[in-house]
Parts: C-alpha cells; sequence; structure tokens
C-alpha cells in the first residue's frame, strides 16, 4: 500500500511517498501555502492508498495550537479524499530531519530549503516502522 506522508509547515508543506511495499520513503517535491484540496492532489497523482499527517504535539502528548491546526486541516482533508486520513505524532521529526541534512554535508540555505521534506521522510519512516 503507498501512504503519502504530510509535514505541514506555517508557509511550505513537506510530503513523502512509500513504495508500495511499505519499505521505503521517498521524497516527494515542497509546496507552499497548502490547502487540503492540493493534499488530495498530491495523494490521487501518487497513487496513495492512505494518508497520515504529521501531528505536532507538544512535548509532553498535549494538544497545542499548531496540533489543533493540523486536526483541524485532517478534518477537511477527509471532505475532499476517498481515503483514510491519520494524524501522526511528529515530535521531533523536524530536529531528525535536519540532523540527516546536517550530516549529508547540506549548507544552512539547502538545510533549510529542505527541511519540510525531511520531516516528512521523518515521519513516514516511523508509520512504516509501527508494530502492525
Amino acid at each position: 500500500m503507498r501512504v503519502l506522508a504530510v509535514d505541514l509547515g506555517g508557509k511550505r508543506t513537506g510530503f513523502a511517498i512509500s513504495d508500495p511495499q511499505e519499505k521505503m520513503a521517498l521524497a516527494l517535491p515542497t509546496l507552499v501555502d497548502v490547502t487540503p484540496v492540493d493534499v488530495a492532489r498530491v495523494a490521487e497523482e501518487q497513487g496513495a492508498e492512505q494518508v497520515i499527517v504529521g501531528l505536532p504535539l507538544n512535548m509532553d502528548g498535549t494538544e497545542g495550537p499548531a496540533a489543533l491546526r493540523a486536526l483541524e486541516f485532517i478534518e477537511d482533508l477527509k471532505l475532499h479524499v476517498d481515503l483514510p486520513v491519520l494524524p501522526w505524532d511528529e515530535r521531533l521529526s523536524t530536529v531528525e530531519g535536519q540532523a540527516r541534512l546536517r550530516e549529508a554535508g547540506l549548507d544552512r540555505k539547502d538545510r533549510h530549503r529542505r527541511a519540510d521534506v525531511a520531516a516528512a521522510i521523518v515521519i513516514l519512516e516511523s508509520y512504516l516502522k509501527r508494530p502492525r
């Protein structure tokens, strides 16, 4: 099953898609000022069978303003796709994504430009590793 991961950002949104065997997370282009309709279009274009959206919980597991915005986005997205749409805990995904980009030798500008996609990959990888 192909799973689409979405890392909602304030301005840019990162995407990653799994291979059909759910073994790998592959980067997709970042989009700016994304709406639920845009995510629905990406899901359709990529042949996704499920969408997971990063849920930015507070470190103590509570839902702050960013998490509430993500949950509202998820509810809107469900109106535009006939697929399961699930929130997925994304705590520290941006930090891990940034670390991976640093390890890859990217400079600050490139890390900033690719941060949302790196976070989407981390989110998707954590989802793919979940106990079944």
